[in-house]
């Protein structure tokens, strides 16, 4: 027993020792913290000064305020691209005065090649040059270089690059036109620069949080950690740490503009600037679809008697002709980058569900094709189209699914004025800028029912229909027989109401909002 007291004894001696131990640290990790803070501060304020004094030189040399848009794919050909150029010529055109800068990680381009492939793809043209700043460190932001943790991953690389891109150029004004939040400390506090950003996508959003928690495999969460209670836990844990710090580095910024009713919402929950927010619809090339006329002879017997016989082929292109002219192909049309987000496994897989359900009688297979366009902005998506192709082939539609990769504006054009179908599958779509194109081209749109195109493009218009919303396999496969089993007149009455639709989302209208938008900050630097 008096052994026992005595190891009793003992336990509570050095337990005692250990509280002391610690107790006597606490004052110098006091100190010591504020040691390490004030050089922290020091050092900042001494990197803001001789960014400052960079920034200076350069406006004694040039007297013009410069701007700078921090756009490291700007070489891709996606929506986020034209806005990016879309805004760039209206600040040109409505501000002279001022130069124009884009940080770019492109390698093996130049500027002038880049602008050749702006107009090809979009059809726009600056009113003068840009200074480009070539980025050497673009990795940094890849998807690929981080296996784990890849949003924080991302985000850290971003503020590195970012810092690559000032310490290059020190700007005026800088503006995130690429979804990068993370960016935007670093220019305001080092750099002391207005910043903007436009905002196209939330990096993380409470839908995302949602899908974690209910363990729901997608693919930004793997089946390994949606099948582990433990590993979803810490996954939603994760997100909400992360989401603390996304709002942080987005409050930073002293314009925001967001692309959708759908990204406003999550933005203003994480971000929680309302009085610097708006949204402002991408701008989208309506006016060259505008002029295409929605052919209004399509053949009274409906999609059904196509495939009919030679008697029945009509001479001449037109809508459904797969760029071939022949009226008895049904295209079946989709636009959107080659990512992961966009879902195209999911459009080759309810492509060939609709191709079991027609048989290859009249109408059947050989009457339908898919046709994938987008562009591929690294290696990794290349390898993603080829794996595409791979899936076409496992499921035996390789003969009916055709690949458009990087192609030239008219090209893309030619693909949307012949198809039937405007395809799109990604799920909450921040916006949709191929929805309204292939709106515009007069196909008929077939959207994920979430996001951007639920509740901001297929809508009812003027009381009348504008496309077709589904969200799974069947749905999508059951929606296109639906759409081709219509009509020729009721076809072209939803073509039309939805051709009329898409007037909100003209450049003309992005143009108007982009520059209400800027004009404070603008003006702040004619001073």
């Amino acid at each position: 027993m008096a052994g026992h007291d005595q190891h009793h004894h003992h336990l509570s001696m050095c337990f005692c020792d250990l509280i002391r131990l610690l107790w006597s640290l606490v004052l110098p990790c006091v100190y010591l913290s504020l040691v390490l803070t004030l050089l922290l501060v020091l050092a900042v304020l001494g990197v803001r000064l001789w960014l400052q004094g960079r920034r200076k030189a350069r406006g004694a040399r040039d007297s013009s305020p410069a701007v700078a848009f921090f756009h490291p794919y700007c070489h891709a050909g996606g929506g986020g691209e034209r806005v990016l150029w879309c805004g760039l010529r209206a600040l040109q055109t409505r501000y002279p005065s001022f130069s124009f800068v884009v940080y770019t990680g492109d390698e093996g381009v130049s500027g002038e090649q880049i602008l050749e492939g702006a107009r090809q793809r979009f059809n726009i043209t600056l009113p003068r040059p840009v200074t480009f700043v070539f980025l050497r460190h673009r990795v940094l932001v890849e998807a690929r270089s981080y296996p784990h943790f890849t949003l924080l991953g991302q985000s850290l690389g971003s503020m590195f690059l970012g810092w690559e891109a000032l310490t290059a150029f020190v700007p005026d004004l800088y503006v995130d036109s690429m979804g990068y939040a993370f960016t935007l400390p670093v220019f305001r506090y080092l750099g002391a620069c207005k910043v903007a950003s436009y905002v196209h996508y939330p990096t993380v959003s409470t839908d995302m949080l949602s899908v974690v928690r209910e363990r729901n495999p997608r693919f930004n969460n793997a089946d390994f950690i949606s099948r582990n209670p433990v590993l979803s836990a810490v996954k939603v844990l994760y997100y909400c740490c992360f989401a603390l710090l996304y709002g942080l580095a987005g409050s930073c910024s002293d314009v925001i503009m967001v692309n959708s009713t759908w990204t406003l919402g999550h933005i203003l929950a994480l971000w929680r600037s309302p009085s610097r927010t708006g949204v402002v619809y991408p701008p989208c090339d309506v006016r060259a679809f505008l002029d295409v006329p929605l052919d209004e002879d399509e053949d009274e017997d409906g999609w059904e008697e196509l495939g009919g016989g030679e008697e029945e082929e009509e001479e001449g292109g037109g809508r459904g002709g797969g760029g071939g002219g022949d009226r008895k192909c049904h295209s079946i049309v989709s636009v959107g980058q080659f990512r992961p987000e966009k879902d195209h496994r999911l459009q080759i897989r309810a492509f060939r569900n609709l191709l079991d359900r027609k048989g290859s009688g009249p109408g059947g297979r050989e009457a339908l094709r898919l046709v994938l366009v987008g562009g591929c902005r690294n290696q990794e998506d290349e390898e993603r189209v080829l794996m595409l192709r791979g899936l076409c082939h496992e499921l035996g539609v390789a003969d009916r699914v055709h690949f458009k990769v990087n192609v030239p504006f008219d090209e893309l054009k030619r693909e949307l004025v012949d198809a039937t179908i405007g395809l799109h599958t990604m799920w909450n779509e921040h916006f949709g800028i191929g929805v309204v194109e292939c709106m515009a081209a007069g196909t008929i749109v077939l959207a994920h029912k979430s996001g951007g195109p639920k509740l901001d493009i297929v809508v009812p218009y003027e009381g009348g229909q504008t496309g077709f919303l589904a969200d799974s396999e069947d749905s999508y496969a059951a929606a296109m027989e639906t759409i081709l089993a219509l009509s020729p007149a009721a076809r072209l009455e939803i073509r039309r109401t939805a051709r009329r639709s898409v007037q909100r989302f003209s450049d003309q209208e992005f143009e108007a909002c982009f520059l209400a938008a800027m004009e404070p900050l603008m003006m702040k630097l004619e001073r």
